[in-house]
């Protein structure tokens, strides 16, 4: 499996497959012809359909600035090789200097369609959790600790990084207000969360309103297309932020217990992103939501000190109950239903990380398995409802 450092990026929304992988592919390619004097780049697919909303020709144009570039939505094409397919082509006057076919295959990752692979090393030697939890309990260590052997010493400088910007992105999020941009005319609601107290708030109640407050807050500086990490993707990027901010408030965790959940979370995210998928357009939500849903609650059972089998446990109860779950943004702006989405997985989790302390040794379904249902299920699911915008509650609304 590759480092964490490829699941968890850092970048501007809202989309890590629609908006960062665009970007990035057009930044590579603009270096690779420094004599180009223009630009055209087709979108395919995925990101042709809801291109406009992801804000895709925006970034693809900013990255190839300052040189002129045209952005083509072709919405026909399906021969593709993925569902987030992109051409760009260079050109000094008319001459054509070079093409490249690219791959946005989610948490911001691109490939090149015809040239050798450019994918980063795996740091990792083992790719299912089995295999993991039994390496961990015969050199009797912790997932962190696996996470440091196989990444060295110097990730935990980089999951300081990750870290900070999640904080950032909630005390952000929850100071701002307005409307997002886009036109479907969605006000920010993380400040109005984060202070409404309920009259005869309980405990339980608090708690669910503050981790909503929280996960709003992210999702809603990641629409607006503000930085945030890829956790594993933008458009879940308010799910592990959310109830890792509030469980640290709460109960007083250090930043270096944190930086061990996050390690803890990467590695259950890596295992999906590995086995199955973490985007959207080729698995649905699921892969998306379901996946932060799961790294969450790891990262939390990692963070109260429980066993190798409580963490798969919480880690494999939080993705079943996504399973099947569509990828339909209205108006392909991650909005409507994706903001909400964060919150309800946000309570999942910690739902999860319950469930776990209490039924773990009386569980029949691995992490493993449920991983390669959700891919399966994922692949099984109509286009229509893999971030298209052409099903679900993208079709039924009407403004």
């Amino acid at each position: 499996m590759e480092s964490l450092r490829e699941l968890y990026r850092i970048g501007r929304g809202p989309s890590s497959s629609h908006t960062m992988g665009p970007s990035f592919a057009a930044q590579r390619f603009k270096e690779a012809f420094p004599q180009a004097e223009r630009f055209e780049v087709t979108l395919y697919g995925s990101l042709a359909k809801t291109g406009k909303g992801h804000l895709t020709d925006t970034a693809v144009i900013e990255a190839l600035a300052p040189l002129p570039s045209q952005v083509l939505f072709d919405k026909e094409e399906t021969d593709l090789p993925h569902p987030n397919t992109m051409e760009l082509r260079a050109y000094q006057k008319d001459e054509l200097l070079g093409k490249w076919r690219v791959l946005s295959v989610g948490g911001g990752k691109i490939t090149l369609e015809g040239q050798p692979s450019a994918d980063p090393p795996h740091v990792y030697p083992l790719n299912s959790f089995a295999g993991i939890k039994d390496y961990c309990r015969e050199k009797d260590m912790f997932l962190w600790q696996y996470v440091e052997e196989c990444e060295g010493a110097k990730i935990w400088d980089y999951l300081s990084e990750v870290w900070e910007v999640m904080k950032e992105a909630v005390y952000r999020g929850i100071r701002r207000e307005g409307e997002l941009g886009g036109g479907l005319g969605v006000q920010r609601k993380a400040m109005y969360l984060n202070r409404q107290r309920h009259m005869d708030e309980s405990r339980q109640t608090r708690e669910n309103r503050k981790v909503c407050s929280y996960a709003f807050a992210v999702s809603e500086e990641n629409a607006g297309g503000g930085t945030i990490v890829t956790a594993p993707t933008c458009g879940a990027c308010g799910v592990l932020p959310a109830v890792m901010v509030y469980k640290q408030e709460e109960m007083g965790f250090s930043d270096r217990a944190m930086l061990k959940g996050l390690a803890a979370a990467g590695i259950i995210g890596n295992v999906i992103k590995t086995n199955a998928s973490i985007s959207g357009a080729e698995c649905g939500c699921q892969a998306e939501i379901g996946s932060a849903c799961s790294m969450a609650a790891a990262a939390l059972a990692e963070v109260h000190h429980m066993d190798l089998d409580q963490i798969e446990y919480a880690a494999e109860v939080a993705m079943e109950h996504h399973l099947g779950l569509t990828c339909d943004p209205i108006g392909g702006l991650v909005q409507i239903p994706c903001i909400e989405r964060n919150a309800v997985a946000a309570m999942r989790a910690i739902n999860a990380l319950s469930l776990a302390n209490f039924l773990t040794y009386t569980r029949k379904i691995s992490f493993d398995v449920v991983v390669k249902t959700m891919y399966e299920t994922g692949r099984d699911l109509f286009s229509k409802y893999r971030e298209t915008s052409e099903g679900g509650l993208a079709k039924m609304y009407r403004q």
